[in-house]
């Protein structure tokens, strides 16, 4: 009788389990996964019929404007086609505006040219070129233009976002050192340019590794910048930029870069060294817009 309930007692534990295995499957939708259609290409409302019908859901998480396709286009999307998920799962896309997005133009004359180009970045804009004058103060904006006008106080603009202005930026004859120029391998191409601006550097040729496509340069990061970094250049100078989705090659040209920057500061050190006491050329070096690792 003692076994015979006891065998009853383990089936019973047996059938337990297994009923909610399979509820617990029901819940989670155990091994029942969707692969993740192609929505990039298409437009909107034929993306909200394909989801729906993968019983996927679209989420629109960001817009942007680019004139090669029709508004309402998917430009990217997240997770990526053929992504194995659970059904009901939300797929993050950007779509492609109907028009371009218009800002106030920003004054920014009178600023300190890191103010200005501060300004013209949370307003969505660019630099163009930074072009210096003689002046009596070094890094101050005189003029700004846009589309080669003169943009005067008081005048109300709206530019289209992603527009470039040119700054006219005052250099004093005092100021005629070389500077050091900053590193910027490892960071995004808008990163490094924010980085470059603020040196008062401008932006030479860009280039990006073959198969970068343009949704996605914005997940490239410098491997390449010419003049390197902690080499002399001039206000004004042009910087070139290659870019990479390698992960590998932009950290191995990081540290590449750190090395040759440590040798030729090194280099100057001695060199000022020796000539102590005599007029010598005297880089402007600031170890918080280098990056050693």
């Amino acid at each position: 009788m003692v076994m015979r309930h006891f065998i009853l007692a383990v089936c019973s534990a047996i059938v337990l389990v297994c009923i909610a295995s399979q509820l617990l499957g029901v819940i989670t939708r155990h091994n029942q996964h969707i692969v993740v259609p192609e929505f990039v290409g298409t437009e909107l409302s034929q993306a909200l019929k394909t989801a729906d019908a993968a019983k996927l859901e679209i989420h629109v998480n960001d817009s942007l404007y680019v004139p090669a396709y029709k508004g309402g286009v998917v430009l990217d999307q997240n997770p990526k086609a053929g992504s194995e998920v659970k059904s009901g799962r939300h797929v993050f896309v950007t779509v492609n505006s109907y028009k371009q997005r218009k800002v106030q133009l920003p004054y920014v004359t009178g600023y300190s040219l890191r103010q200005a180009k501060n300004i013209l970045e949370v307003a969505g804009l660019e630099i163009d070129e930074i072009r210096y004058v003689p002046d009596i103060a070094t890094n101050y904006v005189i003029e700004q233009r846009v589309g080669g006008n003169l943009v005067e106080e008081g005048t109300d603009q709206q530019v289209y976002v992603g527009s470039s202005v040119t700054l006219i930026v005052g250099q004093s004859e005092k100021d005629t050192v070389a500077l050091a120029v900053p590193k910027v391998v490892g960071l995004s191409l808008a990163e490094a340019k924010s980085r470059l601006w603020e040196r008062g550097l401008n932006i030479g040729s860009v280039r990006f590794d073959e198969g970068i496509d343009m949704f996605e340069q914005n997940e490239a990061r410098v491997f390449v910048q010419s003049p390197g970094q902690a080499q002399l250049a001039r206000l004004g100078q042009k910087v070139t930029l290659q870019l990479t989705l390698d992960a590998e090659k932009i950290e191995k040209q990081s540290v590449l870069s750190d090395r040759e920057a440590k040798k030729l500061i090194e280099a100057r050190m001695k060199a000022a060294a020796d000539s102590l006491g005599l007029d010598s050329i005297i880089m402007e070096f600031d170890p918080s817009q280098e990056v050693y690792d």
